[in-house]
């Protein structure tokens, strides 16, 4: 190989952002990509502590059968066809959520840490990063949903609070409001005598649909159909009473609209933001990145102190039912390619473009 074809080779190499996870030897990259090494005839996870090559003999692969398709063998030292540490920690991480959802009573972090076999302490801290959440939170966050599902089926509330995992009826209301974000008996009639005010209109996205209880806007939705998206404001709120056609009411979607359509004005008015602890979190995250920016699902997560938890941001990201009041559109890619979108991929880029234009 001339000495200008290696200087080409080196270059493109290190044009590749996967060569500076190699560099750094970055463990969270492990499984996502491996290299091999022409000098050697060996491939290796990112993480591989042996000496690095030069960059002209390295070349990227996404699967161990991959680097041996192209006729690597795998390294002694870092074993990528084995589990990765990471994974091995994922593994025991998810068995430790099995083992919260399936017990009648939260588990003590004691008795997690030592079923995983780890200090409390550093069992803690890797389970954080792992779920964005505290074992703790994350027992909270279940029981919740264990609440929500007794309620629909149980004879009375207090069947449901100690169905759900909840030791008094105390503990229960003192969590309530943040959990359910109303009374248990009101979730559990399916919203009723919940009033809600709701308006549908044309944007620039198309249509829209704008409702408010009575803590604040609980819903900016957007489609093609205007009547798909009442039906998903009647699925939310089964038996709550909604009211459309308010004249005062439609002053104030006409706010909301025109904030749709420029992000940058802002929306001074109070929301009604109902998700779990974690989701919350990421839902604050994105109001802090001003129009016309991005940041990837890693730089959330990042954000919040779960730098490992990039999956539970796009389903927070998912989650979310107020259309640019809380900006998930702003969030992309590693490679700052757009991903999936509640109000589909196009209203997305536009709203981007939008921002982007000034």
């Amino acid at each position: 190989m001339s000495p200008k074809q290696q200087a080409l080779l080196a270059a493109q190499v290190q044009a590749d952002p996967r060569w500076q996870q190699v560099l750094a030897r970055d463990a969270a990259a492990d499984g996502q990509f491996y290299y091999s090494v022409r000098s050697t005839g060996v491939y290796c996870r990112p993480s591989c502590k042996s000496r690095r090559a030069r960059p002209e003999n390295i070349a990227f692969h996404d699967s161990c059968a991959a680097a041996e398709a192209a006729g690597f063998r795998p390294c002694l030292r870092c074993r990528p066809q084995a589990p990765s540490q990471r994974e091995q920690y994922a593994a025991m991480v998810t068995e430790a959520c099995r083992f919260i959802e399936t017990a009648e009573q939260a588990p003590s972090l004691h008795a997690l840490a030592e079923r995983a076999g780890l200090s409390p302490y550093y069992f803690h801290r890797l389970f954080k990063q792992l779920t964005g959440l505290t074992p703790k939170a994350y027992a909270q966050a279940h029981r919740a949903g264990r609440l929500r599902a007794q309620l629909a089926d149980s004879a009375s509330v207090t069947h449901a609070i100690f169905d759900a995992g909840y030791n008094s009826n105390t503990r229960f209301y003192a969590e309530a409001d943040q959990v359910l974000g109303m009374t248990a008996s009101r979730f559990r009639a399916g919203g009723a005598q919940m009033r809600i005010r709701f308006a549908l209109g044309q944007c620039a996205l198309g249509a829209i649909l704008v409702a408010q209880s009575e803590r604040g806007i609980c819903a900016i939705s957007l489609g093609d159909d205007p009547e798909a998206l009442l039906r998903e404001l009647q699925d939310r709120f089964p038996r709550a009473q909604l009211n459309g056609g308010e004249a005062e009411f439609e002053r104030l979607v006409a706010t909301v609209v025109g904030f749709v359509e420029a992000p940058a004005t802002g929306l001074d008015l109070p929301l009604d933001v109902r998700g779990t602890a974690f989701q919350q979190r990421v839902w604050q995250a994105l109001r802090e990145i001003p129009p016309g920016q991005t940041a990837s699902y890693a730089e959330i997560a990042a954000r919040i102190g779960a730098p490992r938890a990039v999956r539970a941001v796009a389903g927070a990201c998912a989650a979310n039912t107020l259309a640019v009041a809380i900006p998930c559109h702003r969030v992309v890619r590693q490679d700052g390619a757009l991903s999936g979108y509640r109000w589909g991929v196009e209203r997305k880029r536009a709203l981007l473009a939008c921002e982007a234009e000034g």
